[in-house]
């Protein structure tokens, strides 16, 4: 079943389980979803719900994974049950946090969670009922689990796997980013030494949306010729990561580890291998 649907096909599904997640990010991200957002989505954070942020990033990265007992609680809030039909978006094609938030709900063990392709762009152009304010709804029952349910690399495991070459280690940033061109975010420029680079841009066509699932299987499997089989995936800091988790999904491929603390975690950690193309 895919975990991709398109603005036209939310219209097919829209049932009383039926819970939209507004995931935008940025500092203005909620005043933005107050003056407008797609009828009856719930607000979802990416600081405050997707991540526990830490002042220290050397030890977990930028965003990394919150308790599991605070995410019960997050879910419990947003009035998400089991039975939820989940579908998320943001405004950055799904590569921002909506792919963050599928791949924790996944992890978390819900079945029914989809990414809008395209993001809020393709809803306002398939003329999508939009609304503003505050959404009023439920709260929900949840019972925690004890482990996230999809695989995860720490910074150990990453620097085991390159030094035995037992895993591929992909770097989804923009090209210009794993280079060291410049690094406008974190504080050093540059990229793990062994990993590869596969932009997450890759998976997207002209206009923002997910390639055909064969197309993105055919991709990734000429990228990934002659490479060991197993995939740890990472970006900035465990974000945009889930965008190529989430195409690699779709084109057919076990899901891959994520590296939650990437290239923020890594950088500012003392004696790690950092290579440069320039």
């Amino acid at each position: 079943m895919s975990s991709i649907i398109s603005a036209s096909d939310i219209k097919n599904i829209l049932t009383e389980n039926l819970i939209i997640l507004d995931a935008r990010a940025g500092k203005e991200a909620y005043q933005n979803y107050l003056k407008k957002h797609l009828k009856g989505a719930r607000f979802i954070s990416l600081d405050k719900d997707l991540a526990e942020i830490v002042e220290d990033a050397s030890f977990g990265g930028r965003h990394p994974l919150p308790d599991l007992k605070k995410f019960t609680e997050t879910l419990s809030n947003l009035g998400i049950s089991n039975d939820s039909d989940i579908v998320i978006y943001d405004d950055k094609y799904g590569a921002n946090a909506a792919a963050r938030a599928w791949w924790m709900l996944k992890a978390f063990g819900l079945n029914n969670v989809k990414v809008l392709d395209g993001g809020i762009q393709a809803a306002e152009k398939e003329k999508l009922e939009f609304s503003s304010g505050i959404e009023t709804f439920s709260k929900s029952d949840f019972i925690k689990i004890k482990n996230w349910l999809l695989p995860l690399s720490s910074l150990e495991d990453v620097e085991n796997e390159l030094t035995n070459y037992s895993a591929t280690v992909i770097d989804v940033r923009d090209s210009y980013r794993y280079k060291g061109e410049s690094e406008p975010i974190d504080l050093v420029a540059g990229h793990i030494s062994g990993a590869i680079n596969i932009p997450f841009s890759e998976n997207l066509d002209h206009n923002g949306s997910f390639l055909k699932p064969d197309i993105l299987k055919e991709k990734y499997s000429a990228f990934l010729k002659g490479l060991p089989h197993k995939l740890i995936i990472h970006c900035g800091s465990g974000v945009t990561a889930c965008h190529t988790i989430l195409a690699l999904h779709e084109a057919g491929f076990e899901i891959p580890n994520l590296y939650v603390g990437s290239w923020s975690e890594w950088s500012r950690r003392e004696g790690k291998k950092v290579a440069t193309e320039i």
